[in-house]
């Protein structure tokens, strides 16, 4: 319960921080022009005094101070955003641990999916909301028609997060990452069926260790249901559908106004909620309050410790989306390959020691060989882009 208590303490901490950063790095870059617009102004007063009095060795050992001083103030932020990155990449990670963690636990106590793949999506709300509310975050401006376009693309971002749930709830966290790592077999075949964008050969052969990796876990995989292999394939089908719509509505558009990754996310959220919610009482009511009201009855929770492990599942699910965009938008598509895909192992792992789930040695290496392959297909695509 204590260790609970702390990572909630630390998610909202976090949480407050990272959606904090770009308020404060718009300052520090506000307050750093002006800095440099006194300086260049005070500077221009004292040159000219210099130029009069004719001290060139004064006007030198100025201009090799101020070469001194950028020098150290570019290794200062340098070594600064090394730190920021670090730490994005961290809090990445911790969130989507304790999502998949959290999320699975939920879960197993409550068979309801949707209802609890609805309050994950609109804990998001309560999180972005205020900021908007109080001027923390820009809020963004859009007309009617730009969020007719955006509908398509909230309906599989809603089918990306349900899906996800489904397979966690159906079969083992670890199944449905080994599943998921599957998603630019998917990716490469929308982009060619809508796109009709065709890639080079070396990119499509990275697909046979996906597609070869993936069979072999599934058969090997101790906790193999049909429902769980489906339901990850419709999270990575609305995944990549998502991506393939953006790029065919969005490419070369500018949808409304204070529109940056982070209010993107969380207007697709909100809408998603939207959708969700009508969902998920039509597909299960408000069946989960009552087994809820049962579990605290039996005496395996209180009310204040369901309420936290739902609200932990939302917060971390939230929050781990956040950070990624941070994370992400700081680093090259390599780094950001092989962070994607180091995250995907580390959660593999984590979430077989949290629940002790059992994995066959051919599950192993069926997910070994799948995991590199998505790898190599990142890194095929990265070089095929820079060939262009």
């Amino acid at each position: 319960m204590l260790a609970k208590k702390v990572l909630f303490t630390v998610a909202l901490a976090a949480s407050v921080c990272v959606s904090a950063s770009a308020f404060t790095q718009n300052s520090a870059a506000f307050a750093t022009s002006t800095l440099l617009a006194n300086k260049v102004r005070g500077g221009g007063k004292r040159n000219a005094v210099v130029a009069k009095k004719g001290t060139k060795t004064r006007g030198g050992l100025k201009l090799a101070a101020d070469a001194s001083g950028s020098k150290g103030a570019e290794a200062k932020t340098g070594m600064g955003e090394t730190l920021q990155v670090g730490t994005y990449f961290a809090l990445w990670y911790l969130f989507n641990i304790a999502y998949n963690i959290y999320n699975k636990q939920a879960l197993n106590v409550l068979a309801y999916p949707w209802t609890i793949a609805t309050l994950q999506m609109c804990t998001g709300c309560l999180y972005f909301g205020p900021m908007w509310l109080l001027g923390l975050r820009k809020a963004p401006k859009l007309s009617f028609d730009e969020i007719k376009t955006l509908i398509p693309i909230a309906l599989c971002h809603t089918g990306v997060h349900v899906g996800a749930v489904i397979a966690l709830g159906a079969g083992a966290v670890s199944f449905a990452h080994i599943v998921k790592a599957s998603e630019p077999v998917v990716t490469c075949l929308l982009n060619y069926l809508f796109l009709g964008q065709v890639l080079p050969l070396p990119v499509y052969l990275t697909l046979l260790p996906i597609i070869g990796g993936v069979a072999i876990a599934s058969m090997k995989e101790l906790s193999f249901t049909v429902l769980a292999l489906a339901s990850a394939m419709l999270s990575n089908v609305s995944s990549s559908a998502r991506g393939v719509l953006s790029k065919k509505t969005m490419s070369g558009k500018k949808i409304g106004e204070n529109m940056d990754a982070q209010n993107l996310y969380a207007v697709l959220t909100a809408m998603a909620s939207c959708i969700l919610i009508p969902l998920c009482l039509a597909i299960e009511g408000t069946g989960m309050f009552t087994a809820a009201k049962s579990v605290v009855a039996a005496g395996d929770f209180t009310n204040k410790g369901l309420a936290m492990l739902l609200g932990l599942g939302g917060i971390s699910y939230y929050a781990y989306n956040e950070v990624a965009f941070l994370a992400l938008g700081k680093v090259n598509p390599v780094t950001h390959a092989v962070g994607n895909t180091i995250k995907r192992v580390v959660i593999i792992v984590a979430s077989v020691v949290a629940f002790k789930t059992p994995m066959s040695t051919g599950s192993i290496i069926g997910s070994s060989i799948a995991i590199a392959g998505t790898l190599m297909y990142s890194l095929a695509m990265n070089a095929s882009k820079g060939k262009k």
